[in-house]
């Protein structure tokens, strides 16, 4: 399967430890790109919900696909967030090609990009930790109920649907919330002439230009694995917003090339296989 060259990825938000987290989706996404650079841009790993009894398979795989990134050569930065803000006590540690840090800056095509997580403008996080902390498991609880529904409603033949999304969409106060943070985070990007700023921490994708009257910058945020699943591709002087249910079909259609590649046997491969289990089926019979 040929891998999409990619430029720089930014994945953010994507809370492996959760049961909100599509771990399985995010590989089959990863396994079909081949960055340059990888900017994991903070809650990669939830440590506020961690659980020992709960780290499925795949989320290892995500860790095991992203250290093998890194043994090939991809460049990769690891932005703290607030939901993984005890890795701030490493910041600048360095192994090979990850570096731990809390904002980026990097030169894309003569212009400069500013990318961190974004938490340091939730005034929640700053002055109520442990009320952000509460809402954080109400959330995650609100996902796992909501997944359990939309498996219900599969089964009907009803399309899936997103709690959190109505409740964000319907109440004014985080719709505000949003539009605030965008335009905080343009205004001091601008102030320090950047061209592009790109967060995450609000699970909200977009691409957007906002201008005040100094100037004008290009707002980015890469979303989340949790609801939205979606990243930001930079490549060949241009940002796109992918989002993984948009690919679903192509995606699929490429695991089943690459399965049936996989499965594909010899008339000679396959004797032999029966051979090997007529083998083992006579050692267990004599035992």
């Amino acid at each position: 399967m040929k891998k999409r060259e990619v430029e720089v990825l930014v994945i953010s938000d994507i809370h492996l430890g959760t049961y909100g987290c599509h771990a399985e989706e995010l590989i089959s996404y990863l396994q079909s790109v081949k960055p340059k650079k990888l900017v994991l841009n903070g809650d990669i790993i939830d440590m506020w919900q961690f659980n020992k009894r709960y780290w499925p398979q795949s989320h290892m795989q995500v860790i095991k696909h992203i250290t093998g990134l890194m043994a090939k050569g991809t460049e990769v930065y690891y932005i703290t967030g607030n939901h993984d803000e005890m890795l701030r006590k490493f910041v600048g540690f360095q192994m090979g090609s990850l570096k731990i840090v809390n904002k980026l800056v990097l030169k894309l095509d003569g212009k400069k990009a500013w990318i961190f997580h974004g938490d340091v403008f939730d005034v929640t996080m700053k002055h109520s930790k442990w009320l952000a902390k509460l809402g954080g498991k109400g959330y995650d609880l609100l996902i796992l109920i909501n997944r359990f529904v939309n498996h219900i409603s599969k089964k009907f033949g009803s399309g899936k649907i997103s709690f959190s999304k109505r409740i964000k969409n319907s109440v004014k106060g985080a719709v505000k919330f949003i539009n605030d943070f965008e335009q905080v985070a343009a205004d001091i990007a601008i102030s320090n002439r950047y061209d592009y700023v790109v967060c995450g921490h609000i699970h909200h994708p977009e691409i957007k230009k906002i201008s005040n009257s100094d100037g004008e910058v290009t707002y980015l945020n890469s979303g989340d694995w949790v609801e939205n699943l979606t990243s930001l591709e930079y490549h060949k002087g241009k940002w796109r917003v992918y989002h993984f249910m948009e690919d679903l079909p192509a995606l699929r259609a490429l695991k089943m090339e690459k399965e049936s590649k996989t499965h594909s046997l010899s008339n000679n491969e396959i004797f032999e296989n029966l051979i090997k289990e007529f083998s083992i089926i006579k050692i267990q019979e004599t035992r």
